[in-house]
């Protein structure tokens, strides 16, 4: 799937700014439709898991009234981190250096202060090749797991995308995919490699371990939604410029929230958002192989506005 997002990431950084697909008024609308839409449910799901990582706070089932303001406490911080592009590059920075701390944090309780051997551990970590070559065992035959995490995946590739290239554009290729898949998957992989062995070796996490899971977790969420926000009120004109931070603030707050609880009542699915992205692929393209097909095969490199400018995030309000 993060090669779907390299995908997206190229596509609107060399060909959109030729084929200008998403200006199109009615693409613009379904397209911040999604955006708005997969920035909710990300809220809900934030929400529906809250009670299987804290049990403590109730039965480890049931959605208590402290998991709703967790959720609109990370909606408000998300929300007033998107009013400065500067403060969505400060939590990007800190989720990363988080969540290379908790990795650090969980190997060490198990290979330094538990009684694991180091070489559990590079055994887990040498046998993430095999998934590769079992892959078809963990995708055949779809069902509805698939089906939920493909819906959600497409959603956000097309967000993906769109706030990536706005960073990237004067990078090369290989860069660019150096990353979003090479570089990523690195400490992605020392985690699972980490968490496995807790599930194997049967270590219990409850207590600060758990602790640190969640709230790193919670920042991870945090961070994707003030990048989306970020992007929609963009497109939308929605900015604290045109409107005032405060203004700003409580019109993101009370759309998302109203939004999010849609999802907790079934009356919004993810799928549908999934479906719209879907369409907007297969219409985008029939449109460039019925009106653009020339523009796009001549295109030979980025376009020179893509120029790598790191003074540009500091000046950026």
């Amino acid at each position: 799937i993060w090669g779907f997002y390299f995908l997206t990431c190229f596509y609107f950084c060399v060909i959109e700014p030729k084929v200008k697909f998403f200006e199109i008024p009615w693409v613009k609308f379904i397209n911040n439709v999604v955006i708005i839409g997969t920035c909710a449910f990300t809220a809900y799901l934030l929400l529906t898991n809250l009670p299987w990582y804290l049990p403590v706070l109730g039965d480890g089932t049931s959605i208590v009234s402290e998991f709703y303001l967790i959720v609109f406490a990370a909606i408000c911080f998300a929300v007033y981190s998107s009013t400065d592009i500067k403060y969505v590059r400060i939590l990007s920075i800190s989720t990363t250096w988080l969540f290379l701390a908790l990795i650090a944090f969980m190997w060490a309780g198990a290979f330094v202060i538990g009684d694991s051997q180091m070489s559990a551990f590079t055994d887990n970590l040498g046998s993430i090749g095999t998934y590769f070559a079992n892959i078809n065992e963990f995708v055949l035959p779809l069902n509805d797991y698939h089906e939920f995490y493909l819906f959600w995946w497409f959603a956000w590739s097309i967000m993906i995308g769109q706030f990536t290239s706005r960073f990237v554009g004067g990078l090369k290729t290989y860069q660019v995919l150096a990353a979003m898949l090479i570089f990523p998957s690195i400490p992605i992989a020392i985690w699972f490699s980490v968490l496995y062995h807790y599930h194997e070796a049967g270590i219990p996490t409850q207590g600060i371990k758990n602790f640190a899971m969640v709230f790193v977790g919670i920042v991870f969420v945090i961070n994707s939604l003030d990048s989306l926000v970020r992007l929609y009120t963009d497109n939308l004109n929605f900015t604290v410029k045109r409107f005032g931070k405060m203004k700003y603030i409580i019109g993101n707050v009370v759309a998302l929230s109203l939004l999010t609880l849609l999802f907790k009542l079934e009356f919004l699915q993810i799928q549908w958002v999934g479906a719209l992205v879907i369409g907007l692929f297969f219409i985008c393209a029939a449109f460039i192989g019925y009106s653009k097909f020339k523009t796009v095969t001549n295109i030979d490199s980025s376009p020179k506005a893509n120029a790598i400018d790191y003074t540009k995030i500091d000046t950026v309000h």
